[in-house]
């Protein structure tokens, strides 16, 4: 009987390439981008090597820093200085997406985020109650299609709630709708789980929950994202938001969900985007910081797992540096 030998497909780098299964491309990745109100000068997050709260100004020369680099696909976080809840306006970052869009016009893919906890006093994702120990579904969703539909008038290739209301999808498509703007791709953070890994997110957006706010009731967002222990309640989400009209669904974060990731991607066609999140990003960094990983090759990996994992689109922080990276 024969040997089974495996090995002769993994002798040099010439047969290793040609043999690739999975290829994460340039193309396929989206940066996230920071964009703050009243800042006097742009400020880095920690944890994530690169990555900045951005001015207005210089927000625009980072965008043609990155085009130059071969990142032309971008996700918008914009932080409002006004925290006030019944002064919610969606103007800054609207006038963000303008501005990028009078700038670089088709040269760019800009996707905005769409969510309150960046504009509310208690940092929470939603309109509270009355009694500020529960989101208000209802309310919550009318800010958020108001939202949407003011960042698609700016400009705006796709907008993507990412604040896990109820029937926000539907609510959000059919405003689009009513405003002529049939053409905007609507990307649902369906999958969006109750993590510990959104860390140096809240600090570069101002979005933790506020301690001592209204939300008295509310220390977290474990009411409103789901339960990490809950595949199936990930699943019917899903569901909902492709029968509500979503463009693009997405699993965050990324490497603690490769399963589910891999299970709803082959169950539903629409395409999928995979939300490296900035403590999985991190934590990468950390552990090239100590000498522990290879930085560039620990970031290829995790990348190769999303795609392996049915991803066709990664939002990552290091989406600046893929061109480079992958051809190393």
């Amino acid at each position: 009987m024969s040997q089974i030998t495996l090995r002769r497909l993994r002798q040099n780098a010439h047969i290793r390439a040609l043999t690739r299964e999975v290829r994460p491309h340039p193309e396929q990745f989206i940066q996230p981008l920071f964009v703050v109100e009243g800042l006097p000068g742009r400020e880095t997050i920690p944890g994530l090597t690169g990555v900045y709260r951005d001015t207005p100004d210089s927000l625009l020369r980072q965008i043609e820093s990155d085009l130059k680099a071969g990142c032309s696909k971008f996700l918008l976080f914009g932080v409002p200085m006004g925290r006030a809840l019944k002064d919610i306006d969606w103007s800054f970052t609207a006038g963000q997406v303008a501005a990028i869009r009078k700038r670089f016009g088709a040269d760019v893919w800009l996707s905005v985020d769409v969510c309150l906890c960046s504009s509310t006093p208690h940092g929470h994702c939603g309109v509270l109650n009355p009694e500020g120990d529960h989101l208000d579904n209802a309310a919550s969703v009318k800010e958020l299609a108001a939202a949407a539909s003011a960042y698609a008038a700016a400009g705006a290739d796709c907008v993507a709630p990412s604040d896990m209301m109820d029937g926000r999808i539907g609510a959000i498509r059919e405003a689009l709708a009513a405003a002529g703007l049939h053409r905007t791709l609507l990307m649902s953070y369906a999958a969006k789980f109750h993590s510990n890994f959104y860390g140096p997110f809240r600090v570069a957006a101002d979005s933790a929950p506020k301690a001592g706010s209204a939300a008295a009731g509310l220390s977290n967002r474990a009411s409103y994202q789901i339960d990490p222990a809950r595949a199936g309640d990930a699943l019917l989400c899903v569901e909902r938001d492709v029968a509500e009209g979503a463009d693009i669904l997405m699993v965050k974060p990324g490497m603690p969900y490769l399963d589910l990731l891999a299970d709803l991607s082959r169950q539903f066609a629409q395409p999928w985007a995979v939300y490296e999140v900035s403590g999985e990003y991190a934590g990468i960094e950390l552990l090239a910081e100590q000498g522990l990983a290879n930085r560039i090759g620990a970031h290829v990996e995790a990348w190769t797992a999303f795609v392996r994992a049915g991803a066709s689109m990664i939002i990552s922080y290091g989406a600046r540096d893929a061109r480079e990276w992958l051809a190393s």
